[in-house]
């Protein structure tokens, strides 16, 4: 399975992105789809992910602005950021993981926002 994340850039406070990670391959076995964030300086953190239940989990910080959701057909899973904040800025990873000890990371997006 190969990751491809998109969307990052440079956006104003209050404005918003939408993230896309597409998946190649077979992504039958993934049990966890999630985005992840890391700022400079930061460990690595969960933004939001969506179990192959249907059930989604965000961080506190992020409640209520960003969105998790995912297009079975194009084996893409997206994450819908409003609201943002400077203190949103990071590089943003996608990672698809499964029970069966699979785990995949996308490339990583900027998103950086400006005050």
């Amino acid at each position: 399975v190969q990751l491809q994340a998109s969307g990052g850039g440079l956006v104003q406070a209050g404005g918003s992105l939408r993230l896309s990670c597409a998946a190649s391959g077979s992504i039958f076995s993934i049990n966890v789809m999630g985005w992840y964030r890391q700022a400079p300086g930061k460990q690595r953190e969960l933004v939001a992910s969506f179990t192959s239940g249907g059930r989604t989990n965000y961080a506190d910080s992020v409640k209520g602005r960003f969105t998790i959701s995912r297009d079975n057909a194009k084996n893409t899973v997206y994450l819908q950021m409003n609201s943002l904040k400077p203190e949103d800025t990071a590089v943003y990873y996608c990672n698809f993981w499964a029970l069966v000890g699979s785990d995949y990371w996308g490339q990583g997006t900027q998103v950086t926002v400006s005050s």
